[in-house]
């Protein structure tokens, strides 16, 4: 205290100078309209920017509220595309009557962990059996493929991604339906190659190929990359063709969980007729 009071008295001219100074201003102010006006806007001024500056910090704190309520939206939108829909339709000459039947759900979820720079690459997703996820469901982002689950524990599960020497997707060429198998070369994680495409079939650099039909983990049409360059050697009946694969694996952070409600069933008729054939 005995330290306050000596700072105070040390500086006792420089303290009246502003209190003067203050009262001053109050009065100039207080007499005259214009420096009022003046002030007030002034303060509305300041006082704007520090509430929009709050309002800014607030936004930036609630962008994880923000992308994990988005994530569901686009689930819930994503589950409603045609695409998403088998179809049931009985039709002749006078009768034109058509069902839907839902065939592919999504599931919002959050990527806890990946690798991209290894020969075999994973994800870890946080979304487990309690949630009603199963091995072998199909993992897209709202850029393309991702990959497949692979095990499952109650609360997260693990994908392999398209970035694994053992993963192949079925890929066909949007604008001609001409298809090949989709594998990674091991090296760069936004490139990949195409293969089985044969000799005959037309296609340039920049060409998109998505996922086919004959997927029962992927709905038909989901990006896979686009051609990044090609080449047929000599002799060859097939092109070497190499993509950019749509999703950038680095980058990723939010994905969904595809569910096929019908592949149970196809599953189980292809291998009925399998077996009978042995037999």
């Amino acid at each position: 205290m005995k330290r306050l009071f000596q700072l105070l008295w040390n500086n006792n001219f420089t303290l009246l100078f502003i209190f003067l100074w203050s009262i001053s201003i109050y009065l100039v102010v207080l007499n005259n309209r214009f420096q009022q006006v003046y002030v007030v806007n002034s303060s509305n001024r300041v006082a704007a920017s520090i509430l929009e500056s709050m309002h800014e910090v607030s936004e930036y704190l609630s962008l994880k509220e923000t992308n994990i309520s988005l994530s569901r939206e686009n689930a819930e939108l994503r589950s409603r595309l045609a695409s998403n829909f088998y179809t049931l339709s009985v039709s002749d000459s006078s009768i034109n009557d058509s069902l839907f039947l839902q065939q592919y759900t999504y599931m919002p979820a959050r990527v806890v962990n990946s690798t991209i720079n290894r020969r075999n690459n994973y994800l870890t997703l946080d979304k487990g059996s309690r949630h009603g996820i199963k091995p072998d469901m199909g993992v897209i982002s709202s850029d393309g493929v991702v990959g497949i689950v692979k095990d499952v524990s109650e609360h997260y599960c693990t994908v392999m991604s398209l970035l694994h020497k053992n993963s192949r997707v079925s890929a066909r060429f949007k604008k001609s339906n001409y298809f090949g198998s989709v594998v990674w070369n091991g090296e760069d994680s936004r490139e990949a190659e195409l293969l089985e495409v044969a000799k005959h079939v037309k296609f340039k650099k920049g060409d998109t190929l998505v996922t086919t039909v004959f997927s029962t983990v992927f709905p038909e049409g989901v990006p896979v990359g686009t051609v990044s360059g090609y080449e047929l050697k000599n002799d060859a009946n097939f092109f070497e063709i190499d993509l950019k694969l749509a999703t950038d694996y680095a980058r990723l952070t939010h994905v969904y969980i595809v569910k096929n409600l019908l592949k149970d069933e196809q599953r189980k008729l292809e291998m009925e007729s399998t077996t009978s054939d042995d037999n």
